[in-house]
């Protein structure tokens, strides 16, 4: 258990776990790990190299390999990317060219099914069925001898990784992080913090758990050690049976619960029991859900349990037999009353809705002091409201104060997005300032107050993760909405999958649109070539494995964005093939090398949501002529198969104008909130250690010397940045 969990201490902290080892001599091992590193754009800190120099040689290399297969997997670099064209980006043919000779192939070889040289004298073209189109033609070996290696250059990525203590301790701290983050986890983090919490539900635990899905996970951990559960809501309670039949904790898909043993149904009988004994009123959030619930009571018999009747009940609801008005259905009767201010006054007793519906109340408001209600109501119960809500809020806020007639988008859980004109009516700029400063005056109460603040300019323009769910998992991948600058002369995209039972064709495509949101021209596998670059041809099935690549010379682009995106096109989905990544590499404009090198990876992120259609970022011309990128994290419902940028191209501008247009709160707003305490804010490039006791940094990457004691806030743990 203990070095299957070491891999999730690299991943989220860049640090590597240290055992207590006696003194030996493994100075040796440590270089030649750190040389290995380089390798795939990693090194050893200062630190982490002169600890390991001091552990016995066989310790050193059985961290050494550990660690290498985890950070090879962070970048890219733990499968083998073929391309199929031999000496891409090189001699990659023109498309109908290309097309022609693998028809002249299919009709000079003996191995062609009849079928398709009927097909042929007919003039009808498949491509799927020509022998040599879409499949590799050559190995992986042969790709590589004759390639180039990469010539060292000093823009590539270099990653640091730091010394960690024991790994006992590692994973309590990193257990600690995750549990109690004030902020809902992706999904992948949701896995790792069941993992952990497996191992440490009967070890420290942290103060709170605010987020409800992270509490049904370690609840989940400390049903199987026999610990106390944590449960105050019926929600709760289903969100831990969803959690015991390996389902959805977040509620939005359906679960399809399993046979529970008798100790399992008496433990979510008995804390169903004790929360409505304690709280009859919460009765009411059983209708919210009336068909899990329902399905839920098929598998506990509450029948078989008569000591518990108030656990009956729940379900008594979710049959109709019982009557339980919800919260939302009661406000929804005072608003149709046209009773604005008692909905407001329900509304306090529930601080989250109510600034979930301050936009709607404020609409709604037809005087003035129906408005000044709707706004003291909000100063009132602020101190109440979650921090991720308060930001969310002001986020939303500053955006109402564009013209209304804009687009709208909506991006759901999952990441799936669409967009619509945006028909509200106007929000008041004086409510929207007063809340704004409300709102803004909380965050900076709850904010801590550093003497000295240092942060990385590269840092600013990052988009606060208000949830995990507007992220990927990979390597460095930022939040929905943050910008980040692109140094280099050469891009290059690429995306790999493995089809898990069917064949399965993923489809690497870049759009280049205009400064007006229109079509310039694309590169995909039905335009290989064009003046930006060069497409490294279409792979249609990935048995193995498979990889394809555009590579982009920026200084030749057209146009004011490039969208890259991947299309399946058929097979299965990025949710069930059994591996999908994509990915950027930034070269500079005389470094050679092979399609993939994982020391010029800069992003590199997991492909799993819901529709046919990725599209993980943007990337944007500024006026000064440099490029920035855009993270989106978004999938477009597409087709359900055959989906080609050609196709979507009109609905990819609108988002994309949605999504550009939109202002998203950053790093930045937080740190002028605390530069206003009186902190000293510095503005740091890393060059020297910064003198006079502990500092608070926040930045992309951790600093390799700061002082003992100082807190650092990374892309790992930027949801620490959330007040709670």
């Amino acid at each position: 258990m203990i070095d299957r969990l070491e891999p999730l201490v690299i991943r989220h902290t860049f640090r590597v776990p240290l055992p207590a080892t006696p003194v030996g001599e493994g100075a040796t091992a440590a270089r030649q790990f750190d040389a290995v590193l380089l390798s795939v754009g990693f090194k050893l800190s200062a630190d982490l190299l002169e600890r390991l120099s001091g552990l016995s040689e066989e310790t050193v290399v059985g961290i050494a390999v550990r660690t290498l297969g985890t950070v090879r997997e962070l970048v890219g670099d733990h499968v083998q990317h073929n391309a199929y064209f031999f000496d891409f980006p090189a001699n990659v043919p023109d498309t109908v060219d290309f097309w022609m000779s693998c028809v002249a192939e299919a009709i000079q070889d003996k191995e062609t099914p009849a079928s398709t040289l009927k097909h042929l004298r007919n003039g009808v073209v498949n491509l799927l069925s020509l022998p040599t189109y879409g499949r590799y033609q050559h190995t992986y070996a042969e790709l590589l001898a004759a390639q180039d290696e990469l010539i060292a250059a000093a823009g590539d990525r270099l990653t640091v990784l730091h010394a960690g203590g024991e790994l006992a301790d590692e994973l309590t701290t990193l257990y600690l992080a995750l549990a109690g983050s004030t902020t809902p986890l992706g999904e992948e983090h949701r896995h790792d913090l069941l993992a952990l919490a497996e191992r440490c539900a009967d070890g420290p635990q942290p103060e709170e758990i605010p987020v409800r899905e992270n509490r049904a996970l370690v609840n989940q951990a400390r049903l199987k050690v026999g610990s106390e559960l944590l449960l105050d809501t019926v929600t709760d309670v289903l969100r831990l049976a969803c959690a015991l039949s390996d389902g959805d904790v977040t509620l939005v898909e359906p679960t399809r619960f399993r046979s529970l043993s008798r100790p399992v149904r008496r433990a979510l009988l008995a804390a169903l029991d004790s929360v409505v004994a304690a709280s009859p009123a919460k009765l009411a959030d059983v209708g919210v859900r009336r068909e899990a619930w329902k399905r839920l009571g098929e598998r506990l018999h509450p029948h078989e349990y008569p000591r518990w009747p108030y656990a009956a009940e729940v379900f008594a609801v979710a049959r109709g037999e019982l009557k339980a008005p919800s919260f939302d259905s009661r406000v929804e009767e005072l608003l149709a009353a046209d009773d604005l201010l008692g909905a407001v006054e329900l509304l306090k007793s529930a601080p989250g809705k109510l600034f979930r519906a301050l936009d709607r109340l404020l609409r709604t408001a037809l005087t003035q002091e129906e408005r000044d209600a709707v706004v003291a109501a909000a100063e009132l119960v602020v101190p109440e409201v979650s921090g991720r809500v308060v930001l969310s809020v002001r986020e939303h806020l500053h955006n109402r104060a564009r013209e209304t007639g804009e687009l709208r988008v909506f991006v759901n859980r999952r990441g799936r997005a669409w967009v619509t004109d945006d028909e509200r009516s106007a929000v008041g700029p004086v409510e929207r300032e007063r809340l704004i400063g409300a709102l803004d005056d909380e965050t900076r109460r709850r904010l801590p107050s550093p003497e000295r603040l240092l942060v990385d300019p590269e840092v600013l323009d990052v988009a606060l993760p208000l949830s995990g769910k507007a992220t990927a998992a990979g390597l460095g991948v930022l939040p929905r909405g943050s910008l980040s600058m692109i140094e280099g002369e050469l891009l290059r995209f690429f995306v790999y999958w493995k089809e898990s039972a069917q064949r399965t064709d993923f489809d690497l495509s870049a759009l280049m649109l205009n400064a007006d949101y229109s079509t310039n021209t694309w590169l995909s596998y039905t335009s290989l070539t064009e003046v930006e670059g060069e497409h490294s041809g279409d792979i249609v099935e990935a048995p193995e494995g498979a990889s394809e690549f555009i590579n982009l010379r920026l200084g030749a682009v057209r146009g004011a964005f490039v969208v890259p995106q991947v299309n399946i096109f058929a097979g299965e989905g990025f949710e069930e093939v059994e591996e999908s990544f994509f990915g950027f590499m930034l070269r500079e404009g005389e470094q050679r090398g092979r399609p993939f090198e994982p020391r010029t990876v800069r992003m590199k992120s997991e492909l799993r949501g819901a529709g046919r259609v990725a599209l993980p970022l943007v990337f944007l011309r500024g006026d000064d002529g440099g490029w920035r990128a855009k993270w989106l994290h978004l999938y477009l419902k597409g087709s359900p198969s055959a989906n080609r940028v050609e196709e979507n191209r009109v609905t990819v501008a609108n988002l994309l104008r949605g999504i550009v247009e939109r202002e998203q709160l950053t790093v930045r707003h937080l740190v002028e909130l605390m530069s206003g305490e009186g902190a000293t804010v510095t503005l740091w490039d890393g060059e020297g250690v910064p003198e006079g006791g502990p500092v608070t940094y926040i930045g992309l990457r951790r600093p390799d010397e700061l002082p003992a004691g100082s807190r650092v806030v990374t892309s790992e743990n930027l949801r620490d940045l959330i007040p709670a």
